[in-house]
C-alpha cells in the first residue's frame, strides 16, 4: 500500500472514536479517492477533514420556544465557529440589516402582509377560535399556539452521490455558509414557563405564493375599491353639485397613477412586499410605523362605518322596532347598532376568517345587486328620473370631495395584489380595469340617484329607496349582509397589530379582550356620531387622501429620487399639493358639519 495511503488510514484509526460514523466512512472513501489522484486527491482530503471538523458545529438544530439564553449564546456561537469567512460574511449581513428589505418582516407591524392578504384576497378555508388548542396546527391560522421554529442547515451527501472534487466542496462551502447569513434572526425568548407554552400565540408569516391570475386580482381590486362608498356617491352630488363629478373623475386618475408609483416602489428594492415596508424604505422605521397607524386608523374608521350603515337600514326596514329596559328605551337605531355589535362579536373572535374572506369576496356581486335594484326602481317602479339638480355647491363641495376621496381608498391592498401575481407585467392593466369598472359604477349610481331623488338624496341612496317595493327590500338586505362578512376581516388587522405589543403570556385572553374593546369602542363612537354621510367625508378627507395620493408620491419621490425625470417629480408634488389642498378643506367642512349636526335639535 503507498505510503500515502497508510498516513491517512493512521489518521483515521485515530479519529474515528471522535467523528460520526457517516462522516468516518465519507473520509475513508476519500482517503482511497486521494490514492489514486496523488497529491491532487491529498489536497482535496486535507480540504474535506477542515470541513469535517467545522461542520461538527453546523449539525441540524431546533430553536424551541421554551429555549433559554444559554441554549440561543449556543447556537449563535455554533454559527460563529464556522470559519472565518463565514465571520465575515455574517458581519456583512449585519451591516447592511437596516437598509435589508427582509428585515422588514421583523419590525412591526408584523402581521401587516397576512392580514391584508386575507382582507383583500380569497385564500383557502379553514376555520378555528381563539384559544383552541386543537385547531393550533392548522397552516392558514391568525392564531397559533406555539412559537416553535425549526432551521435545518444544509448537510453533506454521502453515498448516494458521487465522491466532491475540489471545486464542488468549495462551492457547497460557499452555499453552506450563504444560507447561514441569511438565516432569519433569533426570535426573542419571552419569560414565561414552560407550562405557559400553550396559551403564546403568535403569527405565522408565510408569503403570498405569486399564483394570482388577471381575472383574479380583477376581482380583488373591485372588491376592495367598490365597497360601501358606491351608497353615498348620490349624496356626494347633491352636496357638490353636477360639476362636482369631475372631481370623481380627476381621483379615479390620480388615485390610479399612484397606485403605479407603488408598484416602483415596491421594485425599487429587493424584498418590498407591502406599504409599511415602502414607508420604511421611504423614510426609515418612523415612516413605517407612521403609514401603519394610518392604515390601521382607517380600517377601524371603516368598521364605524358598518355599525352606522347597520343602524340606518335595519332601522329603515322595522321603524317601530323598540326596547324597554327597566326605565331606559332603545329606539331603533340605538337597538340596531348594539343588536349589530353582539352579532359581529363572535365572527371577530374567530382564529381563522378564510370562510368569511370567501363570502366577503361575494362584495363585488352585492354592489351590482344593489345598483341593479336602484336601476329596477327607476326604470320599472316608475320612480323615475326627473330630478334636474344644482350644477354646483361651493359651501358643500369639501364634504362631496372627501366622498369622492373615499371611492378609491383601496391603496393599502395593491401592493399585496401586485407581489401576488403570477406575471406582474399585468399589473397596470389590471389596476386600470378595476378603476375603469369602479369608476363607471360610482358615476352611473351618483347620476341614477340623484336623478331619482333630488335635494332629499339621503347619505345611502337604500334609504330614499320606496320601502313596499321588491327591488328596495332587496338591496337594503343585500347591504344589510354584506357588512356582517365584511366587519371582522377590516378590524383584525387591527386587532393583530395590537396584539403584538403585549406580552406572550396569556395571549389568548389578551386577544379576546383587545378584539372586543375594538369591537365596543366602534360601537361607542358610532352611537356619539351617528351620521353615515358625514363620517365618511371625513375618513376620506384626512385618511384615504393620505394613503392614495399624498404618501405614494412622497415614497416615491424619496425612494427613487435622482432617477426619476424632472416631469415625474413636477407631477409628483402637483399631486401631493392637490391631496394636501383637499384633505384640509374636506377635513375642516367635514368636522365643522358633524359638530353642527350634534349641536342642532333631532
Amino acid at each position: 500500500m503507498p505510503l500515502l495511503a497508510f498516513r491517512e488510514l493512521s489518521f483515521i484509526n485515530f479519529s474515528w472514536y471522535l467523528l460520526p460514523e457517516r462522516e468516518f466512512i465519507c473520509i475513508l472513501l476519500h482517503s482511497l479517492y486521494g490514492c489514486r489522484e496523488n497529491r491532487e486527491g491529498r489536497l482535496a482530503e486535507e480540504d474535506l477533514k477542515k470541513k469535517m471538523n467545522n461542520s461538527v458545529s453546523d449539525r441540524s438544530f431546533y430553536i424551541e420556544s421554551e429555549e433559554e439564553d444559554d441554549e440561543e449564546k449556543e447556537f449563535n456561537k455554533s454559527i460563529e465557529d464556522g470559519g472565518e469567512s463565514d465571520s465575515s460574511a455574517e458581519s456583512l449581513t449585519e451591516n447592511r440589516q437596516p437598509n435589508n428589505p427582509s428585515s422588514h418582516n421583523n419590525q412591526w407591524p408584523q402581521s401587516y402582509r397576512q392580514s391584508i392578504d386575507l382582507y383583500g384576497s380569497v385564500p383557502s378555508p379553514s376555520i378555528g377560535f381563539l384559544g383552541t388548542p386543537s385547531l393550533s396546527r392548522l397552516g392558514s391560522s391568525f392564531l397559533s399556539s406555539s412559537l416553535t421554529r425549526r432551521y435545518t442547515p444544509e448537510t453533506l451527501p454521502f453515498l448516494s452521490k458521487p465522491l466532491p472534487t475540489v471545486a464542488d466542496e468549495q462551492q457547497h462551502q460557499q452555499q453552506r455558509r450563504s444560507s447561514h447569513s441569511l438565516l432569519p434572526p433569533l426570535p426573542r425568548r419571552s419569560s414565561v414557563r414552560k407550562d405557559e407554552k400553550a396559551s403564546r400565540v403568535t403569527h405565522d408569516h408565510h408569503p403570498m405564493p405569486r399564483h394570482s391570475s388577471f381575472a383574479q386580482a380583477v376581482i380583488n381590486g373591485i372588491n376592495v375599491l367598490c365597497g360601501v362608498g358606491i351608497l353615498s356617491t348620490p349624496y356626494a352630488v347633491k352636496e357638490g353639485g353636477w360639476l362636482g363629478l369631475f372631481v370623481l373623475l380627476i381621483f379615479a386618475v390620480l388615485s390610479f397613477y399612484t397606485g403605479l408609483l407603488l408598484r416602483y416602489c415596491l421594485d425599487s428594492q429587493p424584498g418590498l412586499e407591502t406599504y409599511p415596508d415602502i414607508g420604511q424604505a421611504a423614510f426609515g422605521t418612523g415612516g413605517r410605523i407612521a403609514i401603519s397607524i394610518i392604515l390601521y386608523v382607517e380600517l377601524y374608521a371603516c368598521c364605524i362605518e358598518y355599525i352606522i350603515l347597520e343602524s340606518d337600514n335595519l332601522s329603515s326596514l322595522f321603524p317601530n322596532a323598540q326596547l324597554s329596559l327597566g326605565g331606559f328605551v332603545l329606539d331603533a337605531h340605538l337597538l340596531f347598532a348594539i343588536v349589530t355589535t353582539l352579532a359581529v362579536l363572535p365572527t371577530v373572535w374567530l382564529r381563522d376568517l378564510s370562510v368569511l374572506s370567501y363570502i366577503s369576496a361575494g362584495g363585488v356581486i352585492a354592489s351590482i345587486l344593489v345598483v341593479l335594484c336602484l336601476l329596477w326602481v327607476g326604470l320599472v317602479d316608475g320612480v323615475g328620473f326627473e330630478s334636474k339638480g344644482t350644477p354646483l355647491n361651493l359651501a358643500t363641495l369639501p364634504v362631496a370631495m372627501g366622498l369622492y376621496g373615499y371611492c378609491y381608498s383601496g391603496h393599502a391592498v395593491f401592493p399585496n395584489i401586485y407581489t401576488s401575481l403570477e406575471n406582474r407585467s399585468q399589473y397596470p392593466a389590471i389596476l386600470l380595469t378595476c378603476f375603469c369598472i369602479c369608476t363607471l359604477m360610482y358615476g352611473g349610481v351618483a347620476v341614477m340617484g340623484y336623478t331619482m331623488f333630488g335635494e332629499l338624496t339621503q347619505s345611502q341612496f337604500t334609504l330614499n329607496m320606496p320601502h313596499d317595493l321588491v327591488a328596495t327590500k332587496i338591496a337594503l338586505w343585500t347591504t344589510v349582509v354584506n357588512p356582517f362578512t365584511k366587519y371582522a376581516l377590516t378590524i383584525s388587522p387591527v386587532a393583530m397589530s395590537l396584539e403584538e405589543l403585549v406580552p406572550s403570556n396569556k395571549s389568548h385572553v389578551y386577544a379576546i379582550l383587545i378584539r372586543t374593546a375594538l369591537v365596543v369602542s366602534t360601537l361607542v363612537v358610532g352611537l356619539c356620531i351617528p351620521f353615515f354621510g358625514l363620517v365618511m367625508s371625513l375618513i376620506g378627507s384626512l385618511f384615504t387622501m393620505l394613503v392614495t395620493l399624498i404618501l405614494p408620491c412622497a415614497c416615491y419621490l424619496s425612494i427613487l429620487r435622482g432617477r426619476i425625470t424632472r416631469f415625474q417629480g413636477t407631477l409628483c408634488i402637483i399631486i401631493i399639493m392637490v391631496g394636501v389642498v383637499s384633505s384640509a378643506f374636506g377635513t375642516f367642512s367635514a368636522i365643522s358639519k358633524i359638530v353642527e349636526s350634534l349641536r342642532s335639535p333631532t
